[in-house]
């Protein structure tokens, strides 16, 4: 009982950080150069931002360190869970562009093709060797910008993820969010790439 319980707990923190915009950890911080117009109490908080982007990392590498302790299937619904909690597809299509994806499968409107990209194994995505499951250990985020008008937020940065064998994989990420009726922020909007190299 107590593993299964430790289990879900990064999902649990997932979810209150997203509901209730918990503190931050030290992991995503923010520039100034934060725009916010909040004109109403459904209004989202520079707080919650970065909470929501701090327990996105933290569930990734949840679902990373579950699936080399306990399997595919156990990470795959970790994985499924987040989306559920974290994301906006319940509403529809969420504009998700993954890091590692290519035509004619670039972009993850779905949820079993967001799925897929995390934990793969689905003969749907048949290129997917899924990304939450490449050994991640921590992670930091740098913002470069939010943008905040009243219950939507859109933050732009690089996500900065180490694996077990310390190699650092950075990203450019926007993440766009909207409030629901629970109070929650689900990521509507969601596009990752690697840095451009000109050389």
């Amino acid at each position: 009982m107590k593993r299964n319980l430790m289990g879900q707990l990064p999902v649990l923190l997932l979810a209150s950080a997203i509901g209730l915009g918990a503190c931050a950890s030290t992991s995503a911080t923010s520039s100034p150069t934060t725009i916010a117009q909040q004109t109403s109490e459904t209004a989202i908080s520079r707080d919650e931002v970065i909470a929501a982007q701090n327990a996105w990392g933290t569930a990734l590498v949840s679902i990373s360190t579950t699936y080399d302790s306990q399997g595919l299937e156990a990470a795959t619904r970790m994985a499924a869970t987040v989306l559920d909690s974290a994301y906006g597809y319940a509403w529809g299509p969420v504009l998700f562009k993954p890091t590692l994806t290519e035509a004619p499968q670039t972009f993850r409107t779905t949820r079993e093709g967001a799925l897929a990209y995390f934990v793969g194994h689905n003969s749907q995505f048949p290129s997917d060797t899924g990304f939450a499951l490449k050994h991640w250990r921590s992670f930091k985020i740098d913002n470069a910008a939010i943008f905040i008008d009243d219950d939507i937020a859109i933050s732009m940065g690089n996500v900065h993820i180490t694996d077990r064998d310390g190699k650092v994989t950075t990203v450019d990420k926007t993440w766009g969010y909207k409030r629901d009726e629970n109070g929650t922020l689900r990521i509507v909007l969601h596009h990752s790439s690697l840095p451009y190299n000109p050389g």
